[in-house]
């Protein structure tokens, strides 16, 4: 049995590209003689399709591209291919989330996912309907279970405890097949491809049979999808993995496959497949959005560095734009570090100074401002004029604006409304300023970042010798409370309890709390760690911000 995985990127909404996508690596997997090609989660609508779901055009477009791709591949292998089905019970959701095998040009069987996720990004049961059985198939004489992503997911503890009753793979054991098969959109963040590998090592162990996963590659605004599909045998070895954040068809002939040696572990360094992860999903998001150029205000400071480098990887320096904006408080190493990167990036480099228009701004407030000292107001004002000036570039020219501010910052509130939070994708918004510095250190490494725009102290220059240790602890130490906080939920009691400072911790998790209402205006931004800010944090804004329950 040769069985093709087909390892594609998708887009949500997308019927009839994200079928010319699968038709053309059916063609593909034809000519190699397979005899099974798997194709993603929902890559018919594309993933996650959210409330398109909710639009009948939609819901119907998918429903015939399933039906006329049966007939275009009736003269070739079977397909096994994720997309929408009615719900054929009259009560609950109106579609289930379906894995179809099409062949001889019908569709031949339909398999309902099982198990529907409601933690972190994913809402299914908000459309979909649970299915209510296993499914099997035969394909060359062998006997097929269906799972869809989740289904796969069963023995996971993702909020400390096991949330599923229904055990789909134990029920396939039950039923007696002898290769299972996902269709999965399992999103990445750091570490989650171990965690993967092992539960899903378990479950082919368990059932004792091989394991043929293919997953969904690229991004979809914040949802990143890392690819890595892969063939396990049935003692949870890995035999055949695809590649890491790049779309990839392979055809395996399962028993040389299965004889074959085992893989050893793919041992990407974490700032490398961080790097990957943030340039492909960009580089997605402009393709997916219409965008070919985008724009970057320098700072000479490392954040910016990063992103522009990400920006020039992603795009074609050709394509990314640099802005420096000074102020009477821009240092000139500022301005030689940021003008020195673009001509090491080969990016375009521009400056427009702001004292013209900020002295304006001072001179037109000063009457509403008489008698009050200068503060936080006059720094947010720098900010918010560069903010506009990026904006308007961005309109004029049809640049993707990139906001710049990484989570560290974002947490706690170190940033400004409308000035440094202005953009159309905030890139490093769900990566800790440790790992901005950790991919810095890697473009440094090959002559793109300036070392001094890494060793110099962090500062927003919005006032006279300003650093940002004035406002915030040491970043290690801030990115390792905001981690326990953030991440893994923990008290502030449980977090003194681990040796911090308690005025420390008390301090960080007060600015975490009251900053709810910045986060929520953010630009949409590239999920990368177990717990991002958007749509799978959902903490109100107006409430009380007490941590004395906490002590």
């Amino acid at each position: 049995m040769r069985v093709a995985l087909a390892q594609i990127d998708t887009i949500a909404g997308d019927v009839a590209g994200n079928v010319e996508r699968i038709f053309g690596a059916w063609e593909r997997a034809r000519a190699a003689r397979a005899s099974l090609v798997v194709f993603p989660e929902l890559a018919v609508v594309g993933y996650p399709p959210r409330d398109l779901l909710l639009r009948e055009g939609v819901v119907r477009a998918a429903l015939e591209a399933t039906a006329a791709l049966a007939r275009r591949t009736a003269a070739g292998p079977p397909l096994l291919v994720g997309t929408l089905a009615r719900n054929p019970a009259p009560t609950g959701p109106a579609l289930v989330n379906a894995a179809v095998l099409l062949r001889g040009g019908k569709l031949e069987a339909s398999y309902a996912k099982r198990l529907l996720p409601t933690y972190d990004v994913f809402d299914e049961r908000r459309y979909f309907a649970p299915g209510q059985g296993p499914v099997r198939v035969e394909v060359d004489g062998k006997r097929v279970g269906l799972l869809v992503c989740e289904d796969l997911w069963s023995a996971d503890r993702p909020q400390g405890r096991r949330l599923y009753d229904a055990d789909p793979p134990g029920d396939l054991a039950r039923l007696g097949v002898d290769l299972l098969v996902a269709l999965s959109a399992s999103p990445y963040h750091g570490g989650k491809d171990e965690h993967r590998l092992e539960l899903f090592a378990g479950e082919a162990r368990r059932v004792g049979v091989p394991l043929v996963a293919v997953n969904l590659v690229g991004g979809n605004d914040d949802v990143l999808f890392d690819g890595r599909s892969r063939l396990l045998d049935g003692r949870g070895r890995e035999v055949l993995r695809l590649k890491a954040f790049e779309e990839d068809l392979q055809v395996v002939d399962l028993e040389a496959a299965l004889a074959g040696p085992t893989l050893a572990p793919e041992g990407l360094d974490p700032a490398v497949e961080l790097r990957r992860a943030l340039a492909m999903g960009l580089a997605g998001y402009a393709r997916k959005t219409g965008f070919t150029r985008a724009l970057v205000g320098l700072s000479g400071g490392v954040d910016s560095a990063v992103t522009a480098c990400l920006a020039a990887e992603a795009l074609g320096p050709e394509n990314v734009l640099g802005v420096s904006m000074p102020s009477r408080y821009t240092s000139a190493m500022s301005r030689e570090d940021g003008r020195e990167l673009a001509r090491r990036l080969g990016i375009g480099w521009r400056e427009i100074g702001i004292e013209g228009p900020f002295t304006a701004l001072l001179e037109a407030l000063e009457p509403a401002f008489e008698g009050r000292p200068a503060d936080v107001t006059e720094e947010n004002l720098q900010a918010r004029i560069r903010g506009a000036i990026l904006m308007a570039l961005s309109n004029k020219h049809g640049h993707l604006l990139l906001a710049t501010g990484n989570k560290s910052e974002i947490s706690v509130g170190y940033c400004t409304l409308y000035g440094d939070t202005n953009g159309g994708l905030a890139i490093l918004s769900d990566v800790w300023k440790t790992s901005v510095y950790a991919l810095a250190k890697l473009y440094e490494a090959e002559g793109k970042v300036p070392a001094r725009t890494i060793t110099r102290p962090p500062s927003a220059e919005l006032r006279e010798d300003q650093k940002d240790s004035d406002a915030l602890p040491p970043y290690d130490v801030l990115d390792r409370l905001l981690a326990l906080r953030i991440e893994r939920g923990l008290s502030l009691h449980a977090i003194v309890e681990r040796g911090e400072d308690r005025a420390t911790v008390e301090r960080v998790l007060r600015m975490v709390e009251k900053n709810e209402y910045k986060r929520r205006q953010l630009a949409p931004g590239l999920k990368v760690t177990p717990v991002s800010f958007g749509v799978g944090w959902r903490m109100p804004i107006a409430r009380p911000v007490d941590l004395r329950s906490e002590a």
